[in-house]
């Protein structure tokens, strides 16, 4: 086993040689076997305290049912999912990218174009990918820090399903995609203050409230544009796994939230507001428009300057908000700051506390519902709150 120590995250797109879409001639400096690839990994240090739990009190509660569910759950990547299934095409968000105009990418031939949106769905998943194996490193240390003997199974059950993200997602990208993108810088610098704080409620709220909350609303979009039934497969079954670790984080943090001090929940506040903005940011590929040759900050002007993106990711909150107002994280020194970003307007929806069970345990669905356009063009016809 050769192991490649490196000090930071590499920033090269690596290609897999055995990919089941292969592009004509791509063009990429890594292609990649099995053979060829060392382990490349980076050192972080963390301060972690971990906490023995001596009376093993059970708890008849929803953390005990949430770990009891996950066990009926638990599905594997290479029995669970046809892996064979043909690719049937791709789908361009042209207007999501607010490309429509933007002549770098009108200048493009129609090959070049689906190359293009081959690369920016390699960085979205690829994205997944990292984001799940932060989570992985979180649900570990959660093992270990948690005060509570429920929390501690819980975070364990936790850490098998997000292996298991993990897997199938890397899987995904190399065998069916063929191309994986380095991480996100902005998704790196919330993983690295994740796991290196001292503190098991930061690692909570970071990760079960901010990263998997948003990861759910990501995840429902790809499921609904995708047009490959494998990874719509893969989304559902990632889902429904992630539902209960942000049900988790909710019910465990609501109480724990109330037995701290003013000053230590305006901590906390900033924290949960900082995580939100980074993670707003993250959801822009600059490393695709870098590979294209492309003027990256003004691609990512371009980009963050359309209505359809901006709504979208805000969208992409309606989650987080509301489990945030439920723990008791949307303070007074903090709500003019998420209000400037134009979230609030999620504030009054349904939290993740309150516990849908039949939606939890249901099987696995095969409908494809009202598509991703029609949801979007329902959102915008929305009134929208100005701030």
């Amino acid at each position: 086993m050769k192991i490649q120590w490196i000090d930071k995250a590499p920033r090269k797109v690596q290609q897999f040689a055995h990919a089941a879409y292969p592009q004509e001639n791509p063009g990429l400096e890594n292609l990649l076997t099995n053979a060829q690839v060392d382990h490349v990994a980076e050192i972080f240090q963390t301060p972690l305290t971990g906490a023995y739990n001596w009376n093993y009190s059970i708890q008849d509660d929803r953390i005990k049912k949430l770990y009891e569910l996950g066990k009926q759950l638990n599905w594997n990547p290479e029995l669970d999912i046809d892996w064979n299934r043909p690719w049937p095409g791709e789908h361009r968000l042209t207007e999501l990218m607010n490309l429509q105009e933007y002549e770098p990418y009108l200048s493009m031939d129609e090959a070049t174009k689906s190359k293009f949106w081959w690369h920016m769905n390699a960085w979205s998943l690829s994205q997944f990918l990292h984001g799940e194996q932060g989570a992985l490193l979180v649900a570990s240390q959660l093992v270990s820090c948690a005060p509570t003997y429920n929390a501690k199974l819980y975070a364990a059950s936790q850490t098998f399903d997000e292996a298991r993200h993990v897997e199938v997602f890397n899987k995904y990208l190399q065998q069916r995609i063929g191309l994986s993108y380095p991480i996100n810088t902005h998704l790196k610098n919330i993983l690295d203050k994740i796991l290196t704080d001292a503190r098991w409620d930061l690692k909570f709220i970071g990760m079960q409230i901010i990263i998997e909350g948003l990861a759910l609303s990501a995840f429902n979009t790809t499921r609904e544009t995708t047009p490959d039934p494998v990874l719509k497969e893969i989304i559902y079954l990632v889902t429904r796994d992630e539902a209960r670790h942000v049900t988790f984080g909710v019910n465990y943090l609501e109480e724990f939230v109330k037995t701290l001090s003013e000053q230590e929940r305006d901590t906390r506040a900033q924290f949960a507001y900082e995580a939100a903005v980074i993670s707003r940011e993250r959801l822009v590929a600059t490393d695709v428009f870098d590979y294209f040759g492309w003027d990256v900050e003004e691609a990512r002007k371009k980009v963050l300057d359309g209505f359809v993106m901006t709504h979208f990711r805000n969208l992409l909150f309606k989650r987080v908000i509301p489990n945030l107002v439920r723990i008791g994280l949307m303070t007074d020194k903090i709500r003019p700051k998420f209000e400037a970003l134009g979230l609030l307007e999620y504030e009054n929806l349904a939290t993740d506390g309150d516990i849908d069970w039949a939606a939890l345990e249901r099987p696995l669905d095969t409908t494809e519902g009202q598509s991703y356009e029609q949801k979007m063009l329902g959102e915008l016809q929305k009134p929208q709150i100005t701030t």
